[in-house]
């Protein structure tokens, strides 16, 4: 079995039936698969851990068959780091969008980030984020337009005198 880390802070577990993750040599129940049963091809399992901060993580499968006996298997371990260190604001999803969408950005270095939410004209609608930032973390903002015309809106992030701009499609 495999365990990888990704882009988002998550961690994807390959040919799993069951998954424990580490925790200060405690092992905490982070998922349950249903096996196939028997069979005579080959069955891939998986399963995707997205409750996760950046940090080292072991995990393992207990392997459950249908009499109650069960097999650990040898840990798997994993590092979530932070994310890249560079202005980046990352596409909105879902996009077109309704009522609302998430926008996720990262920052090159610790400072002030400012996230804001233009339409066509120019005018400013919402600010999602204006705070002290931290380096390569990856943050999430959600922008709720239920109140706004359906039409193109542009995400704007702010960092250290550069901006970073996005479109997005609100569709009623």
């Amino acid at each position: 079995f495999s365990a990888e880390g990704a882009r988002q802070p998550a961690v994807g577990l390959g040919s799993a039936s069951g998954g424990k993750v580490q925790s200060d040599d405690a092992w905490t129940v982070v998922g349950f698969v249903r096996g196939a049963g028997t069979s005579t091809t080959p069955q891939e399992y998986s399963f995707t851990d997205s409750n996760v901060e950046p940090g080292r993580y072991a995990y393992r499968i207990k392997q459950i068959d249908f009499g109650g006996s069960f097999t650990y298997y040898s840990a798997a371990e994993v590092e979530i780091g932070l994310g890249p260190k560079e202005l980046a604001l990352e596409p909105n999803y879902p996009n077109p969008f309704n009522p609302s969408t998430n926008i996720t950005f990262t920052i090159p270095e610790d400072g002030r980030a400012v996230l804001k939410v233009y339409n066509m004209l120019g005018q400013e609608v919402a600010t999602l984020f204006n705070e002290d930032a931290v380096a390569g973390r990856l943050y999430r903002a959600t922008f709720d337009a239920s109140s706004l015309p359906t039409g193109v809106y542009v995400s704007r992030l702010e960092f250290g005198g550069q901006a970073v701009m996005r479109k997005m499609l609100f569709v009623k």
